[in-house]
């Protein structure tokens, strides 16, 4: 399963680091945030990885490579300045991601998630996307989605969870989509309606 690694943020609330250097390339340590994304990755199987930028972006190929060093193949999908928000992002990189599901996961979370559990048979045949909830963090108390009794997401409903930025999705999720500066939210909550989340 391919893998799309979302890194095109601006990074507002790290600035002023962000003004010089994109969010994901930021060191936490000896290594950079993003390094310890790929490595998780890698140590899971999923070697074949996209990473989508903007802000900056010229920094990501010269910083990180083909994927060569991480014992991966890194493709890279450029955006326009500003970025085009996390489905517009996906729209653009769709070509290098193929037609099969694909993981998608933020460029800027640090994370103990084992990736390893994951794979095309979690997404069940009917379903457009399979998301990884958490527990609320204190900065979003409130969560983003209720999870039903049947393991299905809805936009209403308690107790609430928080999107994880972690997800599977098939590739007509997306379809009938132009390249354009679109959020995830409104297409997740169309899916959700035909209870395919």
């Amino acid at each position: 399963m391919k893998v799309m690694i979302l890194a095109a943020g601006r990074g507002e609330r790290l600035r002023p680091l962000t003004d010089h250097t994109p969010k994901p390339l930021l060191h936490a340590g000896s290594k950079r945030l993003i390094e310890y994304l790929i490595e998780k990755l890698v140590n899971a199987g999923f070697k074949d990885i996209v990473i989508n930028h903007a802000h900056l972006g010229e920094q990501f190929e010269p910083v990180l490579g083909n994927g060569e060093r991480y014992q991966a193949r890194f493709e890279y999908s450029a955006e326009s300045m500003g970025g085009l928000e996390t489905a517009g992002g996906i729209i653009h990189a769709l070509p290098l991601l193929g037609n099969k599901p694909f993981l998608v996961v933020n460029g800027d979370i640090w994370t103990d998630f084992p990736f390893k559990q994951l794979n095309e048979s979690v997404l069940a045949e009917h379903m457009l996307c399979h998301l990884i909830m958490v527990k609320n963090p204190q900065h979003n108390p409130s969560g983003d989605f209720h999870l039903d009794s049947e393991g299905l997401l809805k936009i209403d409903g308690d107790p609430r969870l928080t999107f994880s930025g972690i997800g599977i999705y098939r590739p007509e999720m997306f379809a009938g989509h132009k390249v354009a500066k679109l959020p995830l939210k409104p297409l997740l909550v169309e899916a959700m309606s035909r209870k395919q989340v």
